[in-house]
């Protein structure tokens, strides 16, 4: 039979995608950006965040919520870009060999957060958070005191002029490695002064493809089964004889590894490296993205990373047009787009506390009528 449709509980479980998708459809009304404009900068955007946000997936399943370590991935991804650079290699090759140098280290620092996770079970997310912020200290450690002094850089166009330390800005000798190898524009007129324009990077989405289609494999693996387990009650998936501490930290890892990955293909699409910056807000809008697409701290697919990212890079498209219409100064968007990011993470959490508030209560009350009712049949 099938479940009657509930509005309430319908706005309730889609609350954070309505509220985002009112906010675009005003900012759209107010601005009136050119049809090719939106589309362009919306296909860029995706291209170059899809798969950071599609890395948040693995250990939501696993039951970790939201995983802000992300970061420690994409200051993996960097360490790769900067030595791959260093060493003269370019293009897709460079990309490779950072993706290549990336990995080893995002396996430790994954292996390392998920050990750290376990022991903060129920505080996995503001851990996590924490947890970027500490190996942030040690990752600028590295850049500005040892490379160039433990460890010799080649290029010295890299290095600070004290003859050691990272530079805060790189140009990337990799800049659009994966795009340029197969990229085509398509251009379909709409009205004499509207169309639809966008490049298409065919390499960098078949990438992102293949991402999806693992996540949609993994899924369906034994592993992928042990996480969802896990996910749903870890104590009880531990009494079937499932390791959940082992099963949280390949999670972690998987995450990780996929966010260094994440970092190198949004960099390549930029171009340029903040080397003490760049990772600073992958976790933030790779989490906003996700739930703006309708997805929970427990549960999220592979469509909510889609419509989340398009609706919240289509915010950032917009809204700083829209305020420059309103007030005559586009800063204001930017204001109203920090404090929107910010906020539909919040959001998003206080509803997950109240959700969880709300099951713990559901089963409370359905444990006391279960002894009420035994109760009654034992006096019967």
């Amino acid at each position: 039979m099938n479940k009657k449709f509930n509005l309430k509980e319908f706005l309730y479980r889609f609350m954070v995608p309505i509220l985002f998708i009112i906010i675009v459809v005003a900012g759209l009304i107010i601005a009136k950006p050119p049809l090719s404009y939106i589309t362009n900068e919306l296909s860029k955007r995706m291209v170059r965040n899809t798969f950071l946000v599609l890395s948040l997936i693995i250990p939501i399943i696993a039951g970790m919520g939201i995983n802000f370590g992300i970061p420690l991935g994409a200051m993996a991804g960097q360490i790769g870009i900067i030595f791959a650079q260093d060493w003269g290699f370019t293009g897709a090759t460079g990309l490779l060999i950072a993706a290549l140098i990336g990995t080893p280290i995002a396996i430790l620092l994954g292996q390392f957060s998920g050990r750290v996770l376990n022991r903060a079970r129920g505080r996995e997310m503001i851990t996590s958070m924490m947890l970027a912020f500490f190996i942030l200290g040690w990752y600028m450690l590295f850049l500005l005191y040892f490379c160039g002094t433990l460890i010799p850089m080649r290029t010295k166009a890299m290095v600070l002029s004290a003859g050691y330390g990272i530079k805060n800005s790189i140009t990337l000798a990799s800049a659009q490695g994966f795009d340029n190898i197969m990229k085509f524009r398509i251009n379909i007129p709409i009205t004499p002064k509207h169309q639809i324009l966008f490049d298409v990077p065919v390499v960098t989405l078949a990438i992102i493809g293949l991402l999806c289609l693992f996540i949609v494999w993994f899924r369906n693996t034994k592993l992928g089964h042990d996480m969802k387990a896990v996910g749903q009650d870890q104590f009880v998936a531990q009494n079937a004889g499932m390791n959940s501490d082992k099963i949280r930290i390949a999670s972690i890892v998987m995450s990780t590894v996929l966010a260094c990955y994440g970092q190198i293909i949004y960099l390549q699409n930029i171009g340029t490296l903040a080397t003490y910056a760049g990772q600073d807000q992958a976790a933030l809008y790779a989490a906003a993205s996700i739930l703006v697409g309708g997805a929970s701290v427990s549960k999220a697919s592979i469509p909510n990373v889609i419509l989340g990212t398009a609706l919240f890079h289509l915010m950032f498209i917009v809204l700083p047009q829209a305020g420059r219409v309103l007030t005559g100064d586009a800063m204001m968007g930017e204001y109203f787009r920090t404090f929107i990011s910010y906020g539909v993470v919040t959001l998003a959490l206080i509803l997950h506390a109240f959700e969880r508030k709300r099951e713990l209560d559901a089963n409370r009350l359905k444990l006391r009528e279960d002894k009420i009712n035994k109760g009654n049949k034992v006096a019967e």
